[in-house]
C-alpha cells in the first residue's frame, strides 16, 4: 500500500502582490512628478492659438518686474546684447526663446530683439527670437 503525502509543495509564483507594488509605484511617481516646477522664473506667458516647436538653444526670461535672465542668470539691459553674443557664439543659426510676462510692455519685447538682430549683423548669421506663449483655452 503506497502512503500518499496530503501536503505537496506547489511550484506556482503568486503576482498579486507583485503587481500592488508596481501600481504603489506608479502612484508614487505620478504624485512627485507634479511637484517639480518645469522653469524657476514664474511667469504668465501671453495665451496663443498657434504651436511653433524648434530646437531652442537659449532661453530669455523677462518678468514681472522687467528684469532679464538668460537661462536662469540675471543680466542688466545695457549688457544684454553681450552676454547673448557669447551664449550664441557655439551656433551659426540659433534658436532664442522668450519668455515674457503678460503684463510686460512690449519695448523690453523689442529690445531683446534689437540685441539679436544686432548680433546677427555683427556675425552675419541668422539667429532666430521664437516668443513663447501659453496655449489658449
Amino acid at each position: 500500500m503506497a502512503i500518499k503525502s496530503r501536503n505537496k509543495k506547489g511550484v506556482e509564483f503568486n503576482m498579486a502582490s507583485m503587481s500592488d507594488l508596481v501600481f504603489l509605484l506608479l502612484i508614487f511617481f505620478m504624485i512627485t512628478s507634479t511637484l517639480i516646477a518645469p522653469n524657476a522664473i514664474k511667469l504668465l506667458l501671453p495665451a496663443s492659438k498657434s504651436k511653433t516647436m524648434a530646437k531652442q538653444n537659449v532661453t530669455v526670461y523677462i518678468n514681472d518686474q522687467f528684469n532679464y535672465y538668460i537661462d536662469k542668470r540675471k543680466v542688466e539691459e545695457n549688457n544684454l546684447q553681450h552676454a547673448l553674443s557669447v551664449e550664441l557664439a557655439p551656433f551659426s543659426d540659433g534658436t532664442v526663446v522668450l519668455r515674457s510676462d503678460k503684463s510686460v510692455p512690449i519695448q523690453y519685447v523689442v529690445t531683446v530683439i534689437d540685441a539679436i538682430n544686432g548680433i546677427n549683423k555683427e556675425t552675419r548669421q541668422k539667429h532666430k527670437v521664437i516668443l513663447a506663449t501659453s496655449p489658449k483655452k
